[in-house]
């Protein structure tokens, strides 16, 4: 769901995302927010995203999990970095320890995939959001030059037809919204 600000701030979206925040999801069944839990949630109906195999379901979340909590903040401190303060003497001064900090996290990633197309034995939940997350490091900041396999697996997951029917999707959703949102008032 694609929320504006005005929707999130109000009490029934906060009701439902208590932060205000997107992504939220609602089927028939439940109502959820966090993109490690909706996708989680998705996985357990979909054996393309997940196993059906208890012990096999419990390292997709693992993935997961590692992903969001294990890979992410070190990207997101070094997009911050560039994105939200660009020119910033401390934000120059901090960006040699956060890209460390960074490489350590990919080199850990890299010796984990080793070989494989996927973390685990074929595409999975956690290799969705492994590679969203891998996503979010701009090209040109380079983060993934030391880690070709890396690099070769984030184009592997972007290229999976799911991958780029889901993307565009999304991005249609903001695109639609931006055609809204120029046409005056509702």
């Amino acid at each position: 769901m694609l929320a504006d600000d005005r929707t999130r701030a109000g009490n029934a979206y906060r009701a439902w995302q208590p932060f205000g925040r997107v992504p939220a999801y609602r089927d028939r069944e439940v109502e959820m927010f966090e993109s490690g839990a909706i996708v989680l949630h998705i996985a357990g109906k979909s054996e393309a995203l997940a196993p059906r195999d208890e012990v096999e379901q419990a390292r997709v979340a693992s993935c997961v999990i590692a992903a969001l909590n294990s890979i992410e903040p070190y990207v997101q401190n070094v997009v911050s970095l560039d994105l939200f303060y660009a020119g910033k003497a401390w934000a120059a001064a901090r960006r040699p320890q956060a890209n460390a900090e960074l490489h350590g996290r990919l080199e850990k990633l890299s010796a984990w995939l080793g070989p494989k197309d996927y973390l685990l034995d074929r595409f999975t939940a956690g290799d969705l959001i492994v590679a969203t997350v891998l996503r979010d490091l701009p090209r040109e900041c380079d983060a993934l030059s030391p880690f070709p396999t890396l690099n070769a697996y984030r184009q592997r997951c972007e290229a999976r037809p799911a991958f780029r029917r889901a993307l565009e999707a999304q991005l249609q959703v903001f695109r639609d919204s931006e055609l809204c949102q120029g046409s005056g008032p509702r």
